[in-house]
């Protein structure tokens, strides 16, 4: 079966060029299987899961609590945490998105990155029977430490399998992004041969430059995708680069060439 491919709906979309409704017929007429949202606004979130699913699309992924720089790993953080992620596992639950984005934080002054694990996964033991009661995923983000998002903690593959083994629910996951792991350590293939099981969903880009999926970057798309199909892998693989040109094109050629076309 061929990977699901979506995209991150506030980077592509352009309301002053379509209304949502018509981006959602175009999207799915390239042969996206899904979109992205990063709002946790609910009747906002019920109108695009609505809109999308006329089309046949699928919501995949959303934001599960704040922040990218003050995360999990900070024990101080976990009961807002937990009340965010709760909050957010409920929403993804009625609308039929399969996970919610989790992030380790910085790392904090004095604390090593084994003890930012322990705290990282005493904060999403907190909520893991929650979702897997309401068959959610905890996608806790890797991202670049050295280019992008410095201090993140989360920055290797390593870490994250750790983390998912730590928390020891089938619901305690990775958002593998190759962009981002491309810069940090390489050998993506490898990686999500090795590592697939425990990736919840997974996002793309052009490195360097975070850019299109083109001959001007060092990764080779179709080849990653032949290698994530082979590993059986079904849930969705999201485009969140930023185009270069026309963002509805860049989509089209983004679908094409990880399609093989």
């Amino acid at each position: 079966m061929a990977v699901k491919q979506c995209m991150v709906l506030p980077i592509f979309f352009n309301p002053e060029r379509h209304s949502l409704d018509a981006f959602c017929a175009e999207v799915a007429e390239i042969g996206y299987a899904a979109i992205e949202v990063m709002t946790l606004h609910a009747p906002d979130l019920a109108e695009i899961v609505a809109t999308a699913r006329r089309h046949g699309l699928v919501v995949a992924s959303m934001p599960g609590h704040a922040s990218l720089r003050d995360g999990l790993n900070k024990v101080e953080n976990h009961d807002r945490i937990e009340a965010e992620l709760r909050r957010s596992i409920e929403m993804a639950a009625e609308h039929g998105i399969g996970g919610v984005i989790c992030f380790s934080g910085n790392r904090n002054p004095g604390q090593s990155d084994y003890e930012g694990l322990v705290a990282s996964a005493r904060g999403l033991r907190r909520v893991a029977r929650y979702a897997e009661d309401h068959g959610v995923n905890l996608n806790v983000e890797l991202l670049n430490s050295k280019v992008d998002h410095p201090g993140y903690q989360a920055d290797h593959t390593d870490w994250g399998v750790a983390l998912c083994e730590m928390v020891g629910s089938p619901r305690a996951r990775l958002l593998y992004d190759i962009y981002h792991m491309q810069i940090m350590e390489g050998d993506v293939i490898r990686t999500i041969q090795r590592y697939h099981a425990y990736m919840g969903h997974m996002h793309t880009a052009g490195n360097p430059g975070r850019h299109d999926l083109d001959d001007e970057q060092e990764l080779h798309y179709p080849g990653i995708f032949r290698a994530i199909e082979a590993t059986g892998y079904d849930l969705y693989v999201g485009h969140e680069f930023t185009p270069k040109g026309d963002r509805m094109e860049a989509l089209r050629r983004a679908y094409q060439v990880c399609a093989g076309r």
